[in-house]
């Protein structure tokens, strides 16, 4: 049956547009997160206090809008959530939760500035060395550590 649906569907040459609409319509839809582990010019990590976690303190993030590019979206996110401004620089790890139907990306980047501006979803900021870390959920520690591996590897 599926092969008789692909070639009919093939056989129709249907313009891109309406390919894309029908494809999505007949997949599963999951979201695409983007998380952010962002250094200071102490080498410290930027983590947010959440409203609305379990762990209040955690990584920078949020999902991604139609049509953006990760590194915009988490930009965007940090933004918006708190008036900073960052600079996503190098993608650091791709996860997915199969659970969930998400795929997380994981960039990591530089604080540049701005005044931190409280939000319904941040309540505070703070920098921290990885001794001083809050707690927080462990597979965000690991990408804290994976990420100051990495760093401390190319001398930055």
């Amino acid at each position: 049956m599926k092969n008789l649906l692909a070639k009919i569907y093939k056989a129709l040459n249907l313009p891109k547009g309406v390919q894309i609409f029908v494809m999505r319509f007949f997949q599963d839809r999951f979201l695409i997160g983007v998380t952010g582990i962002i250094f200071n010019e102490k080498s410290e990590v930027l983590l947010f206090k959440h409203t609305y976690r379990s762990h209040a303190w955690a990584l920078p993030g949020g999902y991604m809008k139609s049509g953006e590019h990760p590194r915009e979206a988490l930009e965007r996110e940090i933004k918006e959530e708190s008036g900073l401004i960052v600079s996503v620089d190098e993608p650091l790890k791709t996860r997915t939760d199969r659970d969930n139907a998400r795929l997380d990306m994981c960039y990591t980047g530089a604080f540049i500035g701005g005044d931190f501006t409280p939000s319904h979803e941040v309540s505070k900021y703070g920098f921290f060395s990885q001794d001083k870390l809050p707690l927080l959920r462990e597979n965000q520690v690991f990408l804290i550590d994976q990420a100051i591996r990495e760093r401390n590897s190319t001398g930055l």
